[in-house]
């Protein structure tokens, strides 16, 4: 049976990628900005769009794009509408009608959020990836003067 790579490992592997500081930070950076688009159900293939077209390193990407994840998704839909509402100047809050469940009912009681939902969208794309690449830049760079290629990393 395979083994699943545990977080800690995958960020070893990001750590110790053989590519400069800032191309992995830029890396992981675009992969914040494709994890908080608007496009569900396409990032894993953007990703690895991205890696090809711009040969960038998938596992550093990868990393970036998974921050939006089960665990995070319904915080990052909340701070979504609150973000598009102000950015529209909407003050209403969203409700929905159970009782309805049909494609027509449902379409029409999601239609009214879908602007702000995906200009808020683009906007913490930009905003998530303007924030990544100096955080991942400083990160990568100080483990890696800590931790220099030809020293075997230590076992904890």
């Amino acid at each position: 049976m395979a083994k699943i790579p545990s977080v800690r490992s995958l960020l070893k592997q990001v750590l110790h990628l053989q590519e400069s500081p800032q191309r992995t930070a830029l890396a992981f950076a675009i992969g914040v900005f494709i994890g908080f688009s608007p496009a569900y159900g396409l990032h894993t293939v953007m990703v690895i769009v991205c890696a090809w077209a711009v040969r960038l390193n998938l596992l550093a990407l990868m990393a970036g794009a998974y921050l939006n994840n089960p665990w995070t998704v319904v915080p990052i839909l909340g701070a979504t509408y609150w973000v598009g509402a102000l950015l529209i100047g909407r003050s209403d809050n969203p409700t929905f009608d159970w009782h309805d469940l049909s494609f027509g009912a449902i379409y029409e009681q999601v239609m009214p959020y879908t602007l702000p939902f995906f200009l808020s969208r683009f906007v913490l794309s930009f905003l998530g990836a303007a924030v990544a690449y100096p955080l991942a830049y400083f990160f990568v760079a100080k483990y890696r003067q800590s931790h220099p290629p030809n020293q075997k990393p230590v076992r904890h």
